[in-house]
């Protein structure tokens, strides 16, 4: 039979026979194998080896590490992949350096993780979720329009002087209040209030300016206008026009007609429109 003798091998086997036992136990002797070729089983003629020997090897001592190594590398659970060097207990064995002993066969279509993390694929990463769409936000429902509005009433026109029956002309324009307080949906409020000059004592124009506003109110409320909040209110000569510039030095006649803006009534309207 062909074979080749390790001598490095049976130096070691002679010296120790024991030590070595136990690094062929760890998995030793299948690195070794793989990596020289030795093959326990084969050898060449014993007095070849003998020969060749510097030592002196028993029989009994060469038998029994051959027999010794054959058992060892039959029970040997190597993983599949032959591109490493693994001992029995399926281990990647490695050098003195931490390396892992690769074989001839090694490619790096055979590389594992462990030993050669670079060229293995890694896994693709998982593809980030898609965040959730944001709920669509809820319709905002316009605020609602108004309808609201003020009307001055010159009461020169209105009521007769010093006086607070309506003349057919306060009608007239009466009316077309009535109507726009009837264009709206809804009315929160409406408030009249009268006014006067500052012709006579506060006490009679203070009364004056209630008895027109309580007149249109009434008017008002007869044609149909109704709100949640309905005042008349009378507040005489308290408020004047800001662009009335009248003397008293001025005679009755001028004042009166100056003072005309003072002579109002005012009707202020709130409310939602249709």
């Amino acid at each position: 039979m062909a074979g080749r003798c390790r001598l490095p091998l049976l130096d070691r086997l002679a010296a120790n026979r024991e030590r070595w036992r136990r690094r062929f136990d760890a998995g030793m002797f299948e690195a070794y194998v793989a990596t020289t070729g030795f093959q326990p089983t084969v050898f060449l003629t014993l007095e070849d080896c003998l020969t060749m020997n510097t030592k002196t090897i028993t029989l009994n001592m060469l038998l029994g590490a051959v027999v010794g190594l054959t058992a060892a590398a039959a029970t040997a659970q190597v993983p599949d992949n032959d591109g490493y060097l693994f001992d029995t207990r399926g281990v990647v064995v490695r050098s003195g350096h931490g390396l892992c002993w690769q074989t001839t066969r090694w490619t790096p279509a055979k590389a594992i993780a462990e030993c050669d993390p670079d060229l293995v694929k890694k896994p693709d990463a998982p593809k980030p979720m898609a965040a959730a769409a944001a709920p669509a936000p809820a319709p905002v429902a316009p605020p609602p329009r108004k309808c609201d509005f003020i009307e001055s009433l010159a009461a020169d026109a209105t009521f007769a002087f010093g006086k607070s029956d309506l003349t057919a002309s306060a009608k007239k324009q009466l009316d077309g209040v009535a109507g726009k307080i009837g264009g709206c949906a809804s009315v929160s409020s409406i408030a009249v209030t009268g006014h006067t000059d500052r012709i006579g004592n506060a006490k009679s124009n203070q009364a004056l300016s209630e008895r027109r506003a309580a007149a249109v109110k009434a008017y008002l409320e007869g044609k149909g206008a109704k709100a949640a909040s309905f005042s008349a209110v009378g507040v005489a000569n308290s408020q004047s026009m800001a662009n009335v510039n009248c003397p008293d030095k001025m005679s009755h006649k001028k004042l009166v007609a100056c003072l005309a803006p003072d002579r109002r009534v005012v009707v202020d309207v709130q409310g939602i429109a249709k």
